[in-house]
């Protein structure tokens, strides 16, 4: 039986048929998608780190992560069907804040992909926020009730992360470590540095609380120290200047979580800070038009230093290019943008010459906005700015305020982690987006299930006693 399937195999690629082998694999995910899509879910957990999109190898024609979202997009339907003929979703899950924010989000979606300017890919860019938010979020806050299956879930990304990691810093060292290499030593797994190192930072945090969370046995103890002292080299060799920034706001975070500041004041600091930077950026941009340092340089420092460096980095200077492109697109469609994920298509013709640098395009062919603000914002107006940024404000404010009231228990530690987890991944949001991707899709979605579960067990909690 075996050679026979390896037989098949065989012809089915050599005649250029390979999808058709992938046939006995979807079959066994159709079964668990259907019948025991809890384990589904904890697969997707542990496969998104390494899964690969097959566009490498279908010429760029079909772009799909396999093996997570042809699961999440078969859940999906058989989930909406489910609820609609018969209803296992609580209502504390569907009334839930973040959820409402969430619906307005993809509500927006699906509206400016009506007016898009190219529907198609706006649709395409729908349906694949569906099937990440749909599983995930509410179902995930679903069975994440059982809260064993949230801990196992953050788990199995972290381990299938580490895997990741640990294949790049064995591939890397191959090249001395250099700073190029750095940059591509990843794939299959990850297209650049910039993406691997956002989700190894990402579970910087996690794998801390894990830790703290409850006593543990010696070898669990040396696990959890080894897989984080990993996760730490793994972000230094990423050369990710903006995954080390995004870890130096957490640890901010995180004091001003501990010495419990209310969330009012650390929202109204935050809008300060912004009108300082808003009042004094001329001053701002003539200090970091001052800076020469080259990112391209191996010394930690130096790097750090290169992040404001606006004169003759290039991967600053590009940027600020399609930054500005993603402004000038939103001035002139404010309301309902060029639709959403078109920004690649259409950005050329608005950039501004005196921002072009040696890596831009008039073809428009380097991909996205490089932010998850303002990528909303110039495809679907500035109202899909307010929309994102409303839902980081509410992501925040529900669970840092949860946190606040949780008991002390292994569960109020592990939601710190991913609070901090999450300010990692929305800080290193200001410089470039990945949501479109099971890499971030899985656990920030993941995230938020976890803090709509635990907000609901507190209050259920609460009425028992």
């Amino acid at each position: 039986m075996a050679i026979l399937v390896i037989a098949i195999n065989s012809y089915l690629i050599y005649t250029d048929q390979w999808i058709l082998s992938l046939l006995p694999f979807g079959l066994i995910v159709a079964f668990f998608a259907i019948y025991r899509f809890d384990f589904a879910l904890m697969f997707v957990a542990f496969s998104a780190p390494l899964s690969f999109n097959i566009e490498y190898i279908t010429d760029g024609k079909i772009g799909l992560f396999l093996p997570s979202e042809p699961l999440l997009a078969l859940s999906l339907v058989l989930i909406l069907a489910r609820q609609i003929f018969k209803p296992f979703l609580s209502k504390e899950i569907l009334n839930h804040p973040i959820t409402w924010v969430v619906y307005l989000y993809l509500f927006w979606i699906a509206f400016t992909t009506i007016t898009s300017e190219h529907p198609l890919v706006s649709l395409k860019y729908l349906l694949v926020r569906l099937w990440f938010i749909v599983p995930i979020l509410l179902f995930g806050a679903h069975i994440f009730r059982k809260k064993g299956n949230l801990r196992l879930y953050f788990w199995l990304y972290t381990i299938g992360m580490s895997a990741v990691i640990l294949y790049t810093l064995i591939n890397h060292s191959l090249y001395g470590f250099g700073e190029k290499e750095g940059h591509w030593v990843m794939w299959p797994f990850f297209k650049d540095h910039t993406g691997y190192g956002a989700m190894v930072a990402f579970i910087i945090p996690l794998l801390i609380a894990f830790y703290y969370s409850k006593s543990h046995s010696l070898l669990p103890k040396i696990a959890i120290i080894s897989l984080t002292v990993l996760a730490f080299v793994g972000v230094y060799f990423s050369y990710t200047r903006a995954a080390w920034l995004s870890l130096a706001a957490a640890a901010v975070v995180w004091v001003l979580i501990r010495i419990k500041i209310p969330f009012k004041y650390l929202a109204g600091l935050g809008v300060v800070i912004l009108l300082i930077i808003a009042i004094n950026w001329d001053q701002i941009n003539m200090e970091m038009a001052r800076n020469k340092s080259e990112h391209t340089t191996e010394e930690f420092g130096e790097r750090l230093e290169s992040a404001t460096n606006v004169t003759t980095d290039a991967s600053n200077l590009e940027r600020i290019n399609r930054w500005s492109a993603a402004w000038n697109m939103a001035l002139d469609r404010p309301i309902l943008g060029f639709g959403p994920g078109t920004f690649a298509m259409e950005y050329a013709p608005y950039q501004n010459p005196d921002n072009y640098t040696i890596i831009s395009t008039n073809f428009g062919t380097m991909g996205n906005a490089h932010s998850e603000y303002l990528g909303p914002m110039s495809e679907m107006g500035f109202p899909g700015l307010l929309i994102m940024l409303a839902l980081v404000a509410v992501i925040f404010y529900k669970g840092i305020s949860l946190y606040n009231r949780y008991p002390e228990s292994e569960y109020k530690t592990i939601l710190l982690g991913l609070i901090l987890a999450l300010v990692t991944y929305f800080v290193h949001g200001l410089l470039n987006n990945y949501l479109d991707t099971d890499k971030a899709a899985v656990p920030i979605w993941g995230a938020l299930a976890a803090i709509i579960a635990l907000e609901i067990d507190l209050k259920k909690e609460k009425k028992l006693n």
